[in-house]
């Protein structure tokens, strides 16, 4: 009769922790990323230095351009009023439009997110170069697959595919391609990476091997847009979001500075993004320079400074 007893605890035990386990999955993908690769505290960002004085004569025109992240066409107020009827007007993004050319007409060289990127980065379409998916982690779609049944489109998962994906951080725009920094260097143009890169976290395929002399930013699809417990900071989770729950589980607050180790921004992403972005250019103001600044929002999780809120 004990030994029934023993073994009946053991079974519920077993159970129990194997219930433990599936319930917090979710998050051994964050622990473990953070315990291989420890993230430091916050540090300025001491950018380049151009010449002290601009050359004389006519020199090339400084790029910038600028990617929002899962913005919406009509998101914004210039085209259809804006967010709830404009709401939430934008007038300094409609500015750039108003003193310069707006195009109604767009065609996206892919509908999801790293391969529209790689277009803006080649000029060519992604399917050429086998890049023709979103980057994500193998565990990000078994999770999707897995949601709690609240989604009303389940998800179609063929899991036999997803056994010989290569490792996600191989996962990017072959070193091979030729990239828009590439060109632009041998033009005498200083290349400045800042955001969201999405292309490949390997070392050919990262920001500083494809032409960017300079990058400050993360290497993934996404990150918190600042501490979750941080007490300046409003946060707004999608329960009923597969990707939101994996998104709040998994991502750091953390970025790139070159290939060095991580760090904590400063503040809220966006503005510690704006703000670097401000002081590149000023360090640069004096010689050719291109900017990529792509910003992650306002992609989820969705957080916001309570002073903004």
């Amino acid at each position: 009769m004990k030994k029934r007893t023993w073994i009946g605890a053991l079974g519920l035990l077993i159970g129990a922790g194997y219930l433990g386990f599936q319930q917090y999955k979710i998050y051994l993908p964050g622990i473990i990323g953070e315990w291989v690769e420890p993230i430091a505290e916050n540090r300025p960002i001491e950018w380049a230095q151009g010449p002290a004085v601009a050359p004389a004569g006519k020199r090339p025109p400084n790029v910038i351009l600028i990617v929002a992240d899962d913005l919406g066409m009509n998101d914004i107020s210039l085209y259809g009023g804006g967010v709830a009827g404009g709401a939430v007007p934008t007038p300094n993004i409609d500015s750039i439009a108003k003193q310069g050319v707006s195009f109604a007409n767009g065609y996206a060289a892919n509908a999801t997110c790293s391969p529209s990127r790689a277009a803006l980065m080649t000029g060519r379409y992604p399917t050429r170069f086998g890049f023709e998916f979103t980057a994500v982690p193998a565990a990000f779609v078994s999770s999707l697959a897995h949601n709690n049944g609240t989604s009303p489109y389940p998800t179609i998962y063929h899991k036999e595919l997803n056994h010989d994906l290569p490792a996600y951080a191989d996962m990017g725009v072959p070193n091979a391609e030729i990239m828009l920094p590439e060109v632009l260097k041998a033009k005498g143009y200083h290349n400045i990476h800042i955001g969201k890169w999405h292309l490949g976290e390997a070392k050919p395929l990262r920001p500083t091997s494809q032409g960017f002399d300079e990058s400050l930013g993360m290497r993934a699809g996404g990150d918190l847009f600042m501490a979750e417990d941080d007490p300046q900071v409003v946060n707004a989770k999608l329960p009923w979001d597969p990707i939101d729950r994996f998104l709040w589980a998994n991502l750091p607050h953390a970025v790139y500075w070159g290939d060095s180790q991580r760090l904590r921004p400063k503040g809220h992403l966006t503005d510690y993004f704006t703000d670097n972005a401000l002081a590149a250019i000023d360090a640069n103001k004096n010689r050719p320079f291109f900017m990529y600044l792509a910003y992650n929002a306002p992609h989820t999780p969705l957080q916001a400074l309570k002073s903004d809120y």
